[in-house]
């Protein structure tokens, strides 16, 4: 493992930024089978989104069971995405530790702003000072959203 690359171990578990430790694989069959937001995701893409951003995996005996990918400047913003942990190790703090990680990790202190979208994992992300979108802000966001881009490209 290159020591250049941020890492967090606990116990038998460890989450690591390198990227050659990704199982590309897992991450796809993940988002296109069992996420809600990126369901039949080409693999193609997953590959672009993550050579292109900040990479967390969570390995338990060198086997990916979380991510996370940070879009970032690292200086002024960062949007989270594609969070997860398997199901078979859901329940275990994993999830929460992965949050922790990322609050920590030293290339992403003194942003102004941070962004993520979620349906269902309010909770989790309001232990780390995650909020929902201000009236003030939501008057200044705008959006494109395409949510069946990958489903339309079959």
């Amino acid at each position: 493992m290159n020591s250049n690359f941020y890492q967090q171990t606990k116990g038998e578990v460890f989450i690591s930024t390198d990227p050659s430790l990704i199982q590309v694989d897992v991450v796809h069959q993940y988002l296109t089978t069992e996420s809600y937001w990126a369901e039949k995701i080409p693999k193609a893409t997953v590959e672009k989104a993550i050579l292109n951003s900040l990479c967390f995996g969570v390995y338990q005996q060198h086997q990916l069971i979380g991510f996370a990918r940070v879009m970032t400047d690292k200086a002024t913003f960062a949007y989270v995405a594609d969070v997860f942990i398997l199901k078979s190790y859901q329940g275990k703090g994993y999830g929460k530790w992965l949050m922790e990680v990322i609050h920590a990790h030293p290339e992403l202190q003194g942003l102004r702003r941070w962004l993520l979208t979620t349906k269902d994992a309010h909770g989790l992300y309001e232990q780390f000072g995650w909020q929902p979108i201000s009236d003030d802000l939501r008057n200044r966001l705008m959006t494109i959203n395409k949510p069946n881009i990958y489903k339309d490209n079959l």
